[in-house]
């Protein structure tokens, strides 16, 4: 299964050169991983708002979990529908126009949320809100591929994936000031408006990088160590029958509804199981995703590293995917914990896995397929793991309002992992780049 042989049986044009050297050759291509880093910050940001406000709105517009359950799975229908359609305007538009105009649009839909008083408009807004953040992660990928060589891209994935975390550990503690001095409206306009300033900074900066002016020409040579082809459009429906493609998207079917799960329903679990209070949540959501953000930096460094130390791809990426999969299974233990900060270790550390099993997933999409089809791919598979998402919100709102128990989200939690690596296992068994050409 972890073959480390540097042998394969198919040899794209689009492999890298394994001689070349990162040494003095400028640092310009992570002046754009850390723009994708606050992009992704943002971006979660304005999913949180919704989970740490839970029980407010709940109280204040008479939810159940129930109807909770239907908003989540309104964001993640509208986010599997965008994701396929924002995947194919990234590969067509490019990642500057592309991500510029989602970010645009999911700000104004995220500040819509201030102005909804029903069930009903809400549900309209976080579909809005689902389907134009749904760009997020077909830009950031495609950027990675375009802007680093083969060998980096993990670790460049680890470090813009990690402002998932960073959102998350900053929305519960500026919302909840908010929602206090302010109210609960003026949390969504504050976080939606943060948009706007990204946007004036991405335009600014961001470029191909062979048009870009501020990079230098052995950078240049360095991004390019990894040959490419020549530009050529890939057909949507051209990349369903390739076993890569089914990988991918199973493994993010498997893996995604278990981050939609923390990220949505931890703060209630926090409330629900610990007692905790709306401006208690801040420390033990820092924790957490304090540790989500260890797990992602050094998911995307491990597999880098294992690649400099001259192991295959697939080696150094299903390697660390084993590692990230057996430390999530402890989770399974978090429902039955008295201590709160037990508790919050076990999440913590299962989110820590998840995200560095989450980069080194997202990097599979550029190590399987050239440029001009990873928007594309990432996009398909972004909507399996969002038509899981909604299955997961069905589960755990109809576990809650029947049971009040987090015992079965926490199971399928410690298992999902496993699964998927073995998925991706029986699939992509040496994880060949699939022979695509114009």
């Amino acid at each position: 299964m972890l073959s480390s042989s540097n042998k394969s049986t198919a040899t794209p044009p689009y492999l890298p050169a394994v001689n070349a050297t990162a040494r003095g050759v400028g640092h310009f291509r992570w002046v754009i991983c850390t723009l994708l880093l606050f992009g992704v910050t943002k971006n979660y940001m304005d999913r949180q708002v919704l989970g740490v406000l839970k029980t407010t709105l709940q109280h204040d517009l008479g939810w159940n979990e129930i109807d909770y359950s239907n908003l989540v799975s309104a964001f993640q229908a509208a986010y599997a529908v965008g994701i396929v359609l924002m995947g194919r305007l990234m590969d067509r538009l490019g990642s500057r126009l592309g991500y510029a105009l989602a970010m645009i649009f999911w700000s104004l839909a995220s500040m819509a949320h201030a102005g909804c008083n029903s069930l009903g408009s809400f549900a309209v807004a976080r579909s809005a809100l689902g389907f134009s953040e749904a760009g997020v992660f077909p830009a950031s990928i495609k950027t990675v591929a375009e802007w680093f060589p083969r060998k980096e891209r993990a670790l460049a994935t680890g470090i813009f994936n990690a402002g998932s975390n960073i959102g998350a550990i900053l929305t519960p503690l500026i919302v909840p000031w908010i929602t206090i001095h302010w109210g609960w409206r003026w949390a969504f306009i504050a976080t939606g408006s943060l948009g706007f300033i990204w946007v004036g900074f991405w335009l600014l900066l961001y470029r191909r990088p062979e048009d870009h002016p501020l990079i230098s020409r052995a950078e240049l040579d360095y991004i390019g160590s990894d040959s490419q082809p020549p530009a050529f459009k890939v057909k949507w429906a051209s990349l369903i029958p390739y076993r890569q493609t089914w990988a991918f998207a199973l493994g993010k079917f498997t893996v995604d509804p278990i981050w939609w799960f923390l990220l949505f329903w931890i703060p209630d679990f926090l409330q629900r199981n610990h007692g905790l209070r709306l401006m208690q949540l801040g420390l033990p959501i820092m924790v957490i995703y304090v540790l989500a953000d260890v797990g992602s930096v050094a998911g995307g460094w491990l597999s880098s590293w294992l690649i400099h130390r001259g192991r295959s791809v697939n080696f150094a990426r299903k390697f660390t995917l084993l590692i990230c999969s057996v430390c999530v299974v402890p989770i399974v233990f978090a429902y039955r914990m008295e201590s709160l900060w037990g508790a919050v270790l076990l999440i913590g550390l299962a989110t820590g896995a998840h995200q560095g099993f989450s980069a080194n997933l997202l990097t599979l999409a550029s190590d399987l397929f050239p440029a001009q089809a990873v928007g594309s791919v990432v996009g398909i598979g972004g909507m399996a793991g969002a038509i899981g998402g909604m299955l997961m919100a069905k589960i755990v709102g109809y576990v809650l309002q029947w049971t009040g128990s987090y015992m079965i989200p926490f199971f399928m939690a410690g298992s999902a992992y496993l699964l998927a690596l073995a998925i991706i296992q029986i699939l992509a068994p040496r994880l060949e780049p699939v022979p695509i050409s114009s």
